[in-house]
């Protein structure tokens, strides 16, 4: 899918929301792209869709950042930036065996590549690339090996 200016990004993000629902543990999403791509717009679309209202920025100095929901189908938004991480070792510090078995957390973690070993194979797999003056957005999971592209609504 091609999207043109940020409101479309987060809206979007909504969208995939929408279309996802709690499973037996964590659901995670793995956004990737360069740097600048649109990873923390998506995130915030998906927290506005989710009624957090405070602003919702990029936590790569922090790492990680745990937003409560209200009466939504997830209890938690966690918004992670794997960045400066040096593998999954790394995530036991900040409790990630309790964050990805829980089925109340949604997490989305921006740079995934860098903790690879710890994404679970059910994530869904969101890849942000420059087009033009806008971006295109890819889904897809490691399970099935495809990767789809999102149609127009």
């Amino acid at each position: 899918m091609h999207i043109q200016t940020k409101e479309d990004m987060q809206k979007e993000a909504a969208l995939l929301v929408l279309r996802i629902a709690p499973g037996k543990g964590a659901t995670v999403l793995a956004l990737s792209g360069e740097l600048g791509a649109g990873k923390t717009t998506f995130v915030q679309g998906i927290a506005k869709s989710l009624g957090i209202e405070e602003s919702v920025t990029s936590p790569t100095f922090v790492i990680m950042k745990i937003y409560d929901l209200l009466d939504q189908k997830f209890k938690r938004l966690v918004h992670m930036d794997a960045y400066r991480l040096k593998g999954k070792e790394h995530l036991r510090v900040l409790g990630w065996d309790a964050l990805i078995s829980d089925p109340g957390n949604l997490i989305c973690i921006e740079w995934p590549e860098k903790i690879q070993d710890a994404i679970p194979s059910d994530a869904i797999r969101v890849t942000l690339r420059y087009s033009g003056e806008g971006r295109d957005i890819t889904y897809g999971t490691d399970e099935n090996k495809k990767t789809r592209t999102t149609s127009s609504a």
